[in-house]
């Protein structure tokens, strides 16, 4: 395990790559010993750092639940992190130059609760029992530890990308706002446009085969640390698509069809 100082340095330096938009070396590879529990450590760390400068959590994300993201970065178990108020981008927002290092974008489903969910033993269908609605969301993914150190070669370890706030940098939800019980999410897919080009297409089913799944697996996992899904909390469920690279010039568009669109410009 990484010592009380391991793990306020590297919370630190996220802290500060990401103000700079510096992206830092690899954790792993500083730290070949990390394991996962270090990983969250420093996430708490981090997350920490962001109250005491005032940023309120919102709620929560999920991450790594689809085969499709599981290949995308090699990484077999999901992973979470927390969504803090300045994250919000409304629909059709312009997306400032200078605010994310190498954005990418995934179509995911926003869970918004009206009731707490307390693990462990939360099942998919407490998850839906907790539920206000669902609705579309794009995430925005940045990363501000190397995707690849340029020495060895190695890639980001699942390690690195939890310390990172599970690569948390922005969420914009809209479209139509849908009850649990009136909708089969595995069947609520999404078309991923950039610039008019379609990139990437997908269904709800990509998640765990039910996204309510992976909102009873963060539940559950909280729950070992003592932590819940709080009513009111907005919860992304994981992407059911590869990453989409949001270049400088880009509009990108999610389309659920019947359930909307919602969509930003990168500057």
């Amino acid at each position: 395990m990484l010592t009380a100082d391991d793990i306020a340095a590297a919370a630190a330096a996220l802290d500060a790559a990401e103000k700079s938009r510096q992206q830092i070396g690899l954790l792993s590879l500083k730290h070949p010993g990390i394991d996962l529990d270090d990983a969250y450590a420093i996430q708490s760390a981090w997350v920490d750092k962001k109250r005491a400068a005032g940023l309120r959590p919102i709620g929560w994300k999920i991450g790594l639940t689809s085969k499709a993201m599981q290949y995308a970065l090699n990484i077999a178990i999901p992973d979470s992190g927390v969504l803090f108020d300045d994250m919000v981008f409304e629909d059709g927002a312009t997306v400032p130059a200078d605010r994310f290092i190498q954005p990418r974008i995934e179509a995911e489903i926003a869970f918004v609760m009206k009731a707490p969910l307390k693990g462990p033993g939360v099942t998919v269908f407490d998850v839906l029992n907790a539920t206000d609605y669902v609705t579309p969301a794009l995430e925005i993914l940045d990363t501000r530890i190397l995707r690849v150190d340029p020495e060895t070669k190695k890639t980001r370890t699942i390690f690195d990308t939890v310390a990172d706030n599970a690569a948390n940098a922005g969420i914009v939800w809209g479209g139509r706002a849908v009850r649990p019980d009136q909708i089969d999410m595995r069947w609520m897919g999404a078309i991923l446009s950039r610039n008019a080009e379609v990139e990437e297409t997908g269904l709800g089913a990509g998640v765990l085969n039910q996204p309510a799944r992976g909102i009873a697996w963060l539940a559950n996992r909280l729950a070992q640390y003592g932590d819940g899904i709080e009513a009111g909390q907005i919860v992304l469920a994981g992407s059911f698509v590869r990453p989409v690279e949001a270049r400088h010039g880009d509009t990108i568009v999610g389309d659920f069809g019947p359930y909307g669109s919602v969509s930003l410009f990168f500057a």
